[in-house]
Order: structure tokens, then sequence, then C-alpha cells
């Protein structure tokens, strides 16, 4: 019984305690003006709701530009495992301000031309206004930003027309980025900029006739996705200024550069550096902020120059002209490539694998085949006779002499007495095991050396050979040595 009373107490405290709430909240209505009012609402509506997990990050980026390892880093992925074509993961998202949780979609797209085609299951109709696109450049070959940047802006605007979005669709994704642009305040005030209470107080305040006009050079390419340029191996900097001369002036070119590239398309700037963790955290941290609307309160960073950090809205012309102020050899109106150049001792080859193809076996099989049969017809004498020519004479009948070079020319030639020397040796041997008696058949092997035509005498005692072929080395020595 003492048990059931409690429970009845404690529901009832529990009751009593929601409903005093409830009350004190109408209090609060009814002491407040019209526009504290509604921002108590937005307040709790926002704290009703829950982080959506329809939404999703397209990653694009040619070969080697760190898309894999800097998904890995925004997971807690120590060691990544990179695949091929189109790769799927997700981040965990938590919100601290209303507990809850949800899994943010990430699709990593091959750096391969070839895999362009898979794009249609990472961004689609379906999906396209809950997307947010990174565009990776890697720091270890700022050469080719121009070249990379612009070719996956053209694949990316190549599909988003074949989506075939409704024009209705296309606009109001558009008229969202220009109002993200224009509606962009400074952030670090007492008030959380990505706070539900500074959002409200900023939508309500600010009509569409009060917003600004949007900066000179800004969105002037709108596709309608929030896009963030993120540049890898930021580290690298130090290498490129000891190996390849780079210079302040260098970084500042490649910073202005760049950030007009981003402020013309509405895109945000990162540097970062997974090895240093340098910005990684910062990006996770705002791709949050711009998908999920969670607080972000760092503000644009440019001081450090491998440590970027510029949100949409933020940069200007002005801003950026502040940065041609330092540059002296080189000129903000010059050519990307013609002051960022490829090194000379490097090929700058492209990171795109060349496809090999594969001969047919057949075919491979008969072109190996002709080669053997080249190889048996125009194949020299044997080692063995080779080498026993070196030690031979001259031939009989040559008569004078020659010099050095002339007599080094015919010992390396096969000598006509050799191979009869040895024919005769051998057969005699084996006259001699087959237990044969008697004096074998005289035999004789014309040779022809150039344009002498000389027969070689048959012998046959295979002691008496010996001999003869003893005293002819001899006495080819004696006359090399004479010559010389």
């Amino acid at each position: 019984m003492r048990m059931d009373e409690c429970h009845r107490d404690l529901a009832k405290d529990n009751h009593e305690c929601i409903a005093f709430k409830l009350l004190r909240t109408e209090i609060a209505k009814l002491l407040l003006s019209d526009e504290e009012s509604s921002i108590l609402s937005e307040v709790q509506k926002q704290g009703s709701t829950k982080l959506p997990s329809n939404k999703s990050v397209l990653v694009l980026g040619d070969n080697a530009t760190g898309k894999t390892t800097l998904i890995a880093k925004l997971q807690g992925v120590e060691n990544p495992k990179k695949g091929s074509g189109l790769e799927y993961a997700y981040i965990d998202v938590k919100d601290e301000y209303r507990d809850d949780m949800t899994r943010l979609s990430v699709w990593v797209l091959d750096g391969d031309p070839g895999h362009k085609n898979l794009l249609h299951f990472a961004l689609n109709k379906n999906n396209y206004a809950h997307t947010l696109v990174i565009l990776t450049v890697s720091m270890t070959q700022p050469w080719f930003w121009l070249e990379q940047l612009n070719h996956w802006i053209k694949v990316l605007s190549e599909h988003i027309e074949g989506l075939q979005l409704e024009p209705e669709e296309k606009q109001e994704a558009r008229q969202r980025l220009v109002q993200t642009w224009q509606s962009y305040c400074e952030v670090g005030d007492d008030l959380d900029a990505g706070s539900p209470v500074k959002r409200t107080m900023r939508n309500n305040s600010m009509d569409e006739d009060d917003l600004l006009p949007l900066t000179d050079g800004a969105l002037l390419t709108n596709l309608g996705l929030d896009i963030v340029v993120v540049v890898t191996k930021t580290d690298y900097m130090t290498t490129l200024e000891k190996e390849y001369d780079y210079r302040d002036e260098h970084f500042d070119f490649i910073q202005q550069w760049i950030r007009r590239f981003c402020l013309q398309h509405g895109a945000s700037l990162f540097y970062t550096s997974v090895k240093e963790d340098k910005n990684c955290d910062l990006l996770y941290k705002y791709l949050t902020h711009r998908i999920y609307g969670l607080p972000f309160r760092t503000p644009a960073l440019v001081v450090e120059k491998d440590a970027v950090l510029i949100p949409a809205g933020w940069d200007s012309l002005k801003k950026i002209e502040i940065l041609c102020e330092n540059m002296n050899s080189c000129k903000e109106v010059d050519y990307y490539t013609d002051i960022i150049t490829a090194p000379p001792s490097r090929k700058a080859v492209s990171n795109r694998e060349i496809e090999v193809q594969t001969e047919d076996e057949q075919a491979f099989l008969a072109r190996q085949q002709e080669i053997i049969k080249q190889s048996v017809q125009v194949r020299g004498e044997s080692p063995l006779r080779s080498q026993t020519s070196k030690t031979m004479p001259r031939a009989p009948g040559s008569t004078g002499q020659s010099s050095p070079k002339k007599m080094e020319a015919k010992l390396n030639t096969s000598s006509p007495g050799t191979e009869g020397v040895l024919a005769n040796f051998f057969n005699s041997l084996l006259h001699k095991k087959s237990g044969s008696s008697g004096t074998p058949s005289a035999m004789s092997t014309p040779r022809t050396n150039g344009s002498d035509s000389l027969l070689t005498p048959v012998r046959t005692d295979a002691a008496a050979e010996l001999d003869r072929l003893a005293r002819s080395v001899k006495k080819d020595i004696d006359f090399t040595q004479s010559d010389c």
C-alpha cells in the first residue's frame, strides 16, 4: 500500500509540475510583446522538431586530392579504406541543444571521368534540395587547380541540367542561396548567430526589400546548391617553399584566385590538413551549420596562410584586393597558370588512370612463334665452337703479317680446321668405345673461309690430333706476341 501511495504522489507532483510550466508559459506570453511572443513560439517549435535524416553531402575532386581521408577524419576513423567508383559513408551528427542525433549521408565519387555515370545515384531529382557539394583540390599540386575546379563545376552543371527539375524548384533553390549571402552577418556578438533565436530575429527583422544587394562578382554562376571548396594537404606548403621556391607572393596569388572562384560560385572556402589537424573540426561544424542550422561561432580566418576559412557570404572583391597589395612580381589580372606553373623537373601527368588495352591471346602466341622461328634461322654457332675457335691458329696458306686488330678479328672467327679436328676426335672416341678394330675410314670435311676453299686432312690417331692442337696453339701464341 505504501508503494502505491508513493507512486500516486509522484504522478500527482509530475502533473502539477507540467501544469505549472504551461501556466508560466501562458503568463509569459501575456506579459511579452507580440514580437517577443513570436520569438518564444519559434524557440518552442525549434525545440520540438528533430534533425532531418534526408540530408546528404556529395564530394567531388580528382584522385589523390584526399577525399577519402578527409571524410574519414570527419567521421573519426583513423585508418580509412579507399574504394572505387562511388563510395558511401555517413557522419554522426548530434544536436546538443535538442539532445537529438541523426546520420548525414556522404557520397564520394571517384576522380576518373569514366565514373560520371554513377553521379545520378548521389544527386538526383529527389535529393537535389537537400544536398551540399564539396569540391576538393590538393596543395601538393596547385598548378592543376584551374583545370580541376572548372572540370568539376562543368560536370556538376551538366548533371543538374540533366535532372529535368521543375523551373520553380530551380528558381527556389537559387533564390535561397542568394538570400543566404544577403542575410549573412558577422558572428562573435553576444547572441549566437547559429542559434534559433538569432535566426528568428534575423528572419523577422529582414524582409526581401530590406536585404542588401549582392556584392560585385558574387554568385555569377548559381547552381542552387551549397558548395564548399576544400583545399587539402596544406602542410605541403613548406615543401613548396623549400623545393619549388614558393614565396608569400605565390600563396597570396593562389588564395586570391581561389577566393574569386568561390565568390563567383557562391562557395565557402576551407584550407585543411588532416596530418596537422587544421580546420577539420571547424569544417565539421560548418557543414552541420549549413545543413542543419546548428551553431557556428567561428568568424572568417585569413591571417594564417595554411588555415584559411571563408564562410559563404563574408567575402567580397574589396576584401580580396587586400591580398593583392603585397604582390609585386605578379598581378591579380595575370592568368593563373602563367604564375603558378608546373615544375619543369616533373611531367605534368594527369591523376586520371590510363586504360590499358590487352592483346588477343592467339595473336600474342602467333607473334611469339614467329620470333622463335626467326631466332632459329639466324642462330649462330654454338658457344663451344666459338670458344674453341678463339684459340685456333690461322688457316694454312695465309702469308704475311697482320696488324693486331686484324689478328684479333681473325681469332674471333671460326677456323676451318677446328670443326674437322673436333669431329675426327669424337669420331675416334666413338669407334674405340664401340670396340671396333682397325683404322677408321678416312673422312674429309670441306670448309669455306672467305674466298679460300681448304680441305682439312683427316687424322685418325686421337693422341696425334691432341699433340698437333697443342703445338698449333703454342705457335699461334708466339706469333701473336711477335706481332705485338
